[in-house]
């Protein structure tokens, strides 16, 4: 699956004229088989051994294309750091208070409460964001002992 989800995202690059270099191909890659929702420094730090002369500025540019592109959308948490999410189906995130990890949430998409909102408001309503917060197993697990 991961294998048609790079090939698709590749050709949505090539269709909108972006070239593809050896370093976006493997920033994408490494985004769409990377569950952890990583921030531009980890996606750094896993490529720089492959990529030695590639700098952080360059990760950051290169997910601004992405995220212009729409293949991949920032997640801002009040942090200091974003975190890049490659987009496949719709879904939410639910985030451990206690360790920053994030997991996908698959649930149908709350298309109903955009409408109602821009009934409701009168806003011309473009998406929206659902986030859980709670503590993560591994975290749960070493607050009992």
């Amino acid at each position: 699956m991961a294998i048609n989800q790079l090939k698709e995202a590749l050709e949505a690059l090539k269709d909108t004229g972006v070239r593809i270099t050896p370093q976006r191909h493997a920033i994408l890659e490494y985004l769409i088989n990377s569950m952890s929702h990583p921030t531009a420094d980890d996606i750094y730090k896993a490529l720089e051994g492959k990529f030695p002369n590639m700098s952080v500025a360059t990760v950051y540019n290169n997910l601004r294309v992405f995220r212009e592109v729409g293949l991949v959308k920032e997640l801002t948490y009040g942090d200091a750091s974003s975190r890049f999410d490659f987009v496949t189906t719709h879904h939410y995130h639910v985030i451990c208070e206690q360790c920053g990890k994030i997991v996908d949430f698959h649930y149908p998409g709350l298309d109903e409460v955009e409408q109602l909102a821009s009934h409701v408001t009168g806003f011309k309503v473009n998406n929206h964001r659902l986030e859980i917060y709670g503590s993560c197993p591994d975290c749960t697990s070493k607050e009992v002992h």
